[in-house]
């Protein structure tokens, strides 16, 4: 018999996994039509349709983890799916940095020649840094399988594998160090771009408000909705690697309270997210009511 908190906590993840594949899809399904539609798709849609995909897949991988945690199921390969869930949100990772550096080179403005060039070649490298991105995450996922005991612990892994034991004792350094391996650079460069931009942004609509005389511009409303949008999209990021270290270095009791919680705000950033997405691109926006106006009126 589960407890009411491990009850609780499956109903609120299965509502969130509908959710997210929900939210996801419509970004899928729109760019998709765009695509059936115009014979072609932008280097934005295609970055911000990869990163839907993968997110949906972050979003089943932890439904099942979850599943596993509160032992509802029985994985016979436990590990494995545990690499899916790391192949998924690495790339997810690397794809939501990608999409910060798309927007910073398309909306800010730096006085620097290799910004200057990233600007005008970013659309034609948005195929291949997804290539890098897939690329990345195999070889994360490759590691993970290696060195499991590093990255999961004993504790975790004896949950499901009561007689396995590491080959060497797993210090706290270890782990950090393999944690800081895997997460560091693509954190240093969302970091790197996401404070270009908004130090962009701020820098420009304080100039504006400051010269302009007469209506207020409309190009002021527009640059502060992207500052807010960025804003965001940067608390968001950094609270989701702080909660995967928490569950990474086992802060918590396995199927505490605590620990569901941060199994479950990791589901969520991946939905916030793309709500975000949806909201700050007005074409996505009409899209997405035009879709779900279509869907009500099928009923």
């Amino acid at each position: 018999m589960l407890a009411s908190h491990l009850v609780s906590h499956l109903v609120l993840t299965g509502i969130q996994v509908l959710f997210g594949i929900f939210v996801n899809g419509i970004i899928v399904i729109v760019n998709g039509t765009d695509l059936i539609k115009q014979r072609k798709l932008i280097p934005l849609d295609l970055l911000v349709s990869c990163l839907a995909i993968s997110r949906m897949g972050i979003q089943l991988a932890l439904f099942y983890i979850n599943l596993a945690l509160l032992s509802l199921i029985k994985f016979p390969q436990f590990t494995e799916k545990l690499v899916v869930f790391t192949f998924v949100n690495d790339l997810g990772l690397w794809l939501a940095t990608w999409l910060s550096v798309y927007y910073c080179t398309k909306i800010a403005t730096v006085a620097h020649p290799l910004f200057f060039w990233l600007k005008t070649k970013i659309s034609k490298l948005v195929p291949w840094l997804i290539l890098a991105s897939l690329l990345y995450a195999c070889g994360t996922s490759a590691v993970h399988v290696k060195y499991k005991w590093v990255f999961y612990g004993e504790d975790f892994l004896g949950l499901f594998f009561p007689n396995i034991t590491a080959p060497i004792k797993v210090t706290p350094t270890l782990q950090l160090a393999f944690l800081f391996a895997e997460f560091a650079l693509p954190l240093f460069i969302f970091l790197i771009s996401s404070l270009l931009l908004i130090f962009s942004l701020g820098r420009h609509a304080w100039q504006v408000r400051n010269t302009w005389t007469g209506p207020r511009n409309p190009r002021t409303h527009v640059h502060i909705r992207a500052f807010l949008s960025i804003l965001s999209f940067l608390a968001l990021y950094l609270c989701h690697y702080l909660i995967v270290a928490l569950i990474f270095f086992q802060i918590f009791k396995l199927r505490s309270f605590l620990f569901l919680f941060c199994t479950f705000m990791v589901g969520s950033y991946h939905s916030i997210h793309s709500i975000t997405l949806i909201l700050g691109n007005p074409k996505m926006k009409q899209n997405a009511k035009s879709l779900l106006l279509l869907g009500k009126c099928s009923q």
